[in-house]
Order: C-alpha cells, then sequence, then structure tokens
C-alpha cells in the first residue's frame, strides 16, 4: 500500500513520517496552505464585544495557530466569562493549550453536524455567536445557531489558499510511485484533487485508489465524483487517520 496525504503542512509530513515508522510507503501533496486572516486586527475588539455566557467557535486548529499570536500582540487574552466550543478534539486540545480556557467539542467526529448535536447548544436564544474560521465555508453551523435565535457573527481568522502545482506532471509523478490510498480531510481538497488530474489519470488511475475521508459527508461527495472504495476515518485528526490507515 502506497499513500499520499493531501493535507495540509505540518499534518502532513508528521503524519508520513508515522506511517514511514509503521513500514508503510507514504507521500504529501498538501493541497492547501494557510495564511493570516482579514479580521485578526478587530478580534480583540470582537471578543470584548461579547456578554458572559456568550458563545465563540473555534473551527480549526488554524483559528488558534493565527489568532493567539495576534491577541498578543494587542496586549489581548481570551475573557473568561465566554464559553467555548471547538469543531474537535484537536482543535480543542491547542485552544486549552494556548489560552487556559475550559472547551466543549463533539467526542464523535470532527464535523459542524456533530458540533451543533452538543446539548449546551440546544437552547441558544438570545446569545451571541462569534464564530472564528477561515475562508467562507459551509454555512451549516451559523444557520443552525441562528435558527435557534442566536445573533450570529465571524472573524475570519485565516486563509485558505490553494497550492499550485501541475496536474500532469504531478499525475505521472504519483502513478509511477504506486499510489493506491489518498487521503483527503475536506471537501474544498477533494474537488481540488479531483480537478487537478488529466481526464485520462482520474480514470484510469485516481478515482480506483482507496479514499481515506474524515466524515460520511464526504464520502457521499466522493461517491459522487467517482470513487468506490471510500474509507471513512473516525476524526480528522492524525491519530485517527493513523487507525483507518492500518
Amino acid at each position: 500500500m502506497s499513500i499520499l496525504i493531501t493535507r495540509p503542512e505540518p499534518a502532513a509530513s508528521a503524519l508520513v513520517s508515522r506511517l514511514h515508522k509503521l513500514g508503510s510507503e507514504a507521500w504529501s501533496l498538501p493541497l492547501i496552505e494557510f495564511a493570516p486572516g482579514s479580521d485578526l486586527d478587530v478580534l480583540p475588539q470582537q471578543l470584548a464585544a461579547l456578554r458572559a455566557g456568550d458563545l465563540v467557535f473555534l473551527l480549526s486548529q488554524q483559528v488558534i495557530y493565527h489568532a493567539q499570536p495576534a491577541l498578543t500582540r494587542h496586549g489581548a487574552a481570551w475573557p473568561s466569562d465566554l464559553n467555548y466550543y471547538a469543531i474537535g478534539r484537536s482543535t480543542a486540545l491547542a485552544f486549552h493549550t494556548a489560552s487556559g480556557r475550559h472547551v466543549d467539542y463533539p467526542h464523535a467526529h470532527e464535523t459542524s453536524e456533530e458540533l451543533i448535536r452538543l446539548a449546551a447548544l440546544q437552547q441558544v436564544a438570545g446569545k451571541k455567536a462569534l464564530i472564528l474560521r477561515g475562508n467562507p465555508g459551509r454555512e451549516l453551523l451559523a444557520d443552525t445557531l441562528e435558527n435557534r435565535g442566536a445573533d450570529v457573527s465571524f472573524s475570519q481568522c485565516y486563509q485558505r489558499c490553494q497550492k499550485q502545482y501541475d496536474g500532469a506532471i504531478e499525475g505521472r509523478r504519483w502513478r509511477n510511485r504506486g499510489i493506491t490510498t489518498l487521503v483527503v480531510t475536506s471537501g474544498e481538497m477533494l474537488q481540488q484533487l479531483f480537478s487537478l488530474f488529466p481526464a485520462i489519470d482520474r480514470e484510469e488511475w485516481l478515482l480506483r485508489c482507496r479514499l481515506v475521508v474524515v466524515s460520511e459527508r464526504l464520502a457521499t461527495l466522493a461517491s459522487e465524483l467517482g470513487w468506490y472504495d471510500i474509507q471513512v476515518a473516525d476524526g480528522a485528526d492524525n491519530d485517527a487517520l493513523l487507525r483507518a490507515l492500518r
């Protein structure tokens, strides 16, 4: 089994290294990279405008990696009287390590669907909810909170930028290396991977690979694109991906 990891750095290289130690052939092809978001300078004011008991949502570890230095530069900190929610365990751990604040998160899958099922989020009418995220993407969380009566606002803490590759060159490279398993952790990257390669590479190689994804939603999208050998990992962190790959 030869594995291609498409998640961003540094997580991609960390997973490749762990796979090598287990004797697996693995390479990385990060499809996106991250840059600071446009709202970092106003984040301290956004947090200060919240009232005790209001809600803050952290939708990626990248939020913490970019927001924490921004708060430090402004002499600000994460308010202690807010309720913090993370998309999953790895993001929650990163936030708690950086802030020392308590944070809740879904213990099943790292998805918006699981996050909105948390018992504490069923009654949010009258509360303000600040969603810390990257480029606008799925609006399930925001729409659900608004439908439940919350006043939702956003802070773009980072940006996702597509990395540019020559699809024909990459197709030859990975076919020659005998890649048979692909790891993809977002719908955006799945669409990018599908569109990257020439049609002949998609038909003869890409869609015939085993595909490891991190949610049933991605599995459905992959099936619609033409994959048939699809496995859903039990989380989006490297530990969960390693379990799925083993």
